[in-house]
Parts: C-alpha cells; sequence; structure tokens
C-alpha cells in the first residue's frame, strides 16, 4: 500500500504555483540578489489583561454562587522579516488565568514563511492567521485569549482587484510511520481541510464580492472513519462616505463527525449609516438554522430524539464574540443536549465618538430560536451591550464594557442557565502593542 505524504503534496504545490513563472523567476531573483536588496526586521509586543466580572447564566449549584471574577491575561512576542520576494514571522504566544495552576500556556502562535512573485502569485507555509471577509465563518477569534491560528499552505493570486487564495490543511498528532493517520485532540479541529476564497472588488461602485468553498475533514471518534462537510457561501460588501451594507448567505452539507447528513444554512445582513465623522448607526439580522424536533429537557428529566440529520449552522472558526451578543452563549458553548434549536439575532446600535481617541457604543439584541419549541415559545431574551475605549497613547489602550441580559423561560432549560433570568457581565482591558526594535539595510 503506497503512503501519501503531507510534505510532497505541499512541495509539488508550491512548484506548481510557480512553475508559470519560469526562468525569469530566476533571473529576478538573481538580480536581487546582487543588486542592493532591502531588509527589514522588527520586533513587536503585544500586553493584554483582562478582569471580567459575570453574575447568573450557570447551572445551579447547592451551596455555590453563580459568580465569577478573574483576570486573564495575553502576552506576545512577534519578530518580522522581509526582503524582495520573501517575508517571514514568528510569533510566541503565553495565556492564561492570573494564578493559574501551571502558569498558562506557552506556545507558538505563528510561525510562517512567504514566498512571491512579482506577476501577483505567492505562497506563504506554516502556522498563520486565517481572517476572511468580516470574519464570521474564518476570522483571528482574537477576542479569545487564545486566539486562533491555521498550520496550512495558502496558495494565490492577487491584482487588478481580484484575489485567489487556496488553503491546504494536514493534521496529525505525531510523525507516525505506522497505526494509520487517526487524528484527535490536536491543536486544530479538524483532520484536513482544503479551502477556495475568491475576492473580487468591482470597480467604480464600491462593491466587494466573495466566494467561498471549503472541504472538511473530520474524524469519528468510534469509527477513526474520516467524513467530509462541504461550505459554500457568498459575502457582499457595498459601501460609501454614508452608508454601509453587508450581506452573507452560507450553506453547510455533507456528513457530520457522527456520520450524520448535514443541511444547515445562515443568511445575515447589517446596515450602517455614518451621519458624521462622530455619529453613526447599525442595524442588522442573523438567521441560523436548527434542528427539527428538538427537545427541550425541564430540570431533571430524561429524553432523547433520535435525529436522522443535522440541521443547526456551524458557525465554524470565526470570531464569533462579534456577532451574537457579547455574553457569547450561542455557538461558543454548546446547549444542553449537543444539538441546537438555532438561531436569529435581530440588533440595532449606535457608535458615538465624543472626542478624538474616545469611542462609546451602545448595541440591543433580541434573540430567539429559529425553530418552533414545544411546551416553550422561541424568545430566548433580551441583551443590551454597552462598551467604551479610550486610546490614550499611539500603543496602549484602556476599554471597559458592561452587559446585561433579561433571559427567557426557554433560555433557562435551554442553557441550564439559573432561574433569576437577569444575567450581568461586566469586564475591563488594557492592551498595550509597543514596537521594541526596527532597521533596515
Amino acid at each position: 500500500m503506497k503512503t501519501h505524504r503531507p510534505y510532497v503534496t505541499i512541495a509539488v504545490a508550491v512548484s506548481l504555483v510557480f512553475a508559470p513563472i519560469g526562468s525569469r523567476a530566476e533571473e529576478v531573483h538573481e538580480a536581487a540578489d546582487t543588486a542592493a536588496a532591502k531588509n527589514v526586521f522588527s520586533a513587536d509586543a503585544q500586553f493584554l489583561s483582562r478582569g471580567e466580572i459575570r453574575a447568573g447564566g450557570l447551572p445551579e449549584k447547592e451551596g455555590e454562587d453563580d459568580f465569577a471574577a478573574f483576570i486573564m491575561e495575553r502576552t506576545r512576542l512577534i519578530v518580522d522579516y522581509s526582503r524582495p520576494y520573501i517575508s517571514a514571522r514568528i510569533s510566541a504566544q503565553h495565556s492564561g488565568v492570573w494564578g493559574q495552576a501551571g502558569k498558562g500556556t506557552l506556545n507558538l502562535y505563528e510561525t510562517w514563511v512567504q514566498l512571491n512573485a512579482r506577476n501577483g502569485m505567492f505562497a506563504k507555509i506554516g502556522r498563520q492567521v486565517l481572517a476572511y471577509d468580516n470574519e464570521r465563518i474564518i476570522g483571528s477569534d482574537d477576542w479569545a485569549m487564545a486566539s486562533a491560528s491555521h498550520d496550512v499552505g495558502k496558495f494565490g493570486y492577487e491584482g487588478h482587484g481580484h484575489k485567489v487564495h487556496l488553503l491546504l490543511g494536514f493534521n496529525q498528532n505525531a510523525e507516525n510511520t505506522d497505526g494509520g493517520t487517526y487524528y484527535a485532540g490536536g491543536a486544530q479541529p479538524y483532520k484536513s481541510m482544503q479551502t477556495l476564497w475568491y475576492h473580487y472588488d468591482v470597480p467604480r461602485i464600491n462593491l466587494g464580492a466573495s466566494l467561498l468553498f471549503m472541504n472538511l475533514g473530520t474524524q469519528d471518534i468510534n469509527s477513526r472513519v474520516t467524513h467530509f462537510q462541504q461550505f459554500s457561501g457568498i459575502y457582499l460588501l457595498w459601501k460609501n462616505q454614508s452608508w454601509l451594507a453587508e450581506g452573507s448567505y452560507y450553506r453547510q452539507f455533507g456528513r457530520s463527525e457522527v456520520n450524520l447528513p448535514i443541511e444547515a444554512w445562515m443568511a445575515s445582513a447589517k446596515l450602517q449609516y455614518k451621519l458624521n465623522t462622530q455619529l453613526s448607526f447599525n442595524t442588522g439580522y442573523d438567521y441560523l438554522s436548527g434542528d427539527e424536533f428538538y427537545y427541550v429537557r425541564g430540570e431533571g428529566q430524561a429524553g432523547l430524539i433520535r435525529h436522522k440529520r443535522m440541521q443547526g449552522f456551524s458557525t465554524l472558526y470565526g470570531s464569533h464574540h462579534q456577532f451574537y451578543g457579547a455574553m457569547d452563549f450561542f455557538y461558543l458553548s454548546a446547549y444542553a443536549d449537543g444539538f441546537s434549536p438555532g438561531l436569529q439575532n435581530l440588533f440595532a446600535g449606535v457608535d458615538y465618538s465624543p472626542v478624538k481617541k474616545v469611542n462609546l457604543s451602545a448595541t440591543y439584541h433580541y434573540l430567539a430560536t429559529t425553530i418552533k419549541l414545544d411546551d416553550f415559545n422561541r424568545t430566548l431574551g433580551n441583551e443590551v451591550e454597552i462598551e467604551a475605549s479610550y486610546k490614550f497613547l499611539p500603543f496602549a489602550t484602556l476599554s471597559a464594557g458592561y452587559t446585561f441580559m433579561a433571559g427567557s423561560a426557554t433560555m433557562k432549560e435551554l442553557k441550564r442557565s439559573s432561574d433569576k433570568g437577569r444575567l450581568q457581565w461586566a469586564w475591563l482591558t488594557l492592551s498595550v502593542n509597543p514596537r521594541i526594535f526596527t532597521t533596515k539595510w
């Protein structure tokens, strides 16, 4: 039996990407080596600390208060190097909670090298941050202290208003020489990934359009068989000096990790109006499909529905915190029974900058399920968010926020939250991002 090695695939892909350049690329690189090359080396740091206080929203336990307070931190050291036709980055990251046993987590957040051609083609190999469109499906998830990065090869072309990216990923726990290629509990949530993203900026009308197709391979923990699910969609963004409008539509299909067919979809729309340089308003609506016959178990009850398919839409690897309410009850934490009743998110907000470097915002969310529930209405609750930020130095920002949610009886049962129905959360963040060193030669 033949074995397929991922590094062979990557090598072939690199050669294919740069094959059209031919001998001209070799001449260009030789000329660049003999000429006075412009090298740039820089080192940056990030120091981020965030304290949080939360009350309500978790299952009640006898003798315990539904209250929490803690301080999290993230520290990064980022080293960048570039010269004509090549750039590279190494970023080390530590994240954790003050006083945490084990002293948190230390890892390499990014480590990649990118080769560029004069005709707009490039190849970027290694651990890297992926962020596409408004980051709803693939994003950095920077609110999370660990953030998100992927071990992939990115091959593409950018020029003349067109952008084409091909992402290829293959993950394994160790350098196994036998025992198959079963993957579980690793740094990435998927075994393999192939993604094609195309973006076009339409001239003269300020319209950007993106198409996305993704194929994900995940492994069944019981049979160790790899199941593949597909994901496709479109994202549109239009703006002028006063207005901004964006919309998206995505479908999810294929087979899940437990080998159930997937038939899920979502749609979203947002409209923003900028009154002047200080004041703007926004409103929008998100609809994410849910599973039919979703069963809501009451406290202490038992019950099971055998689903023939999965219809709850998964937001995959997006920056979830910025979309479905700041408390992150949805698409970061699972429902009590694993399946999803879907989500409707109707929101409206205002942003105000009273003085330079100070920003204030307030947002209201009405949250509901998309499917009809037996014995419960669809309303999950009403959430209000208030945020403020002050950039007191070019490299330092202080920000704070407060969120209040009036949860419904449906919310209590779905999320197993306390019966108080009043959920509160507040946070304070200091972010300092200094450039330590830079040089050119």
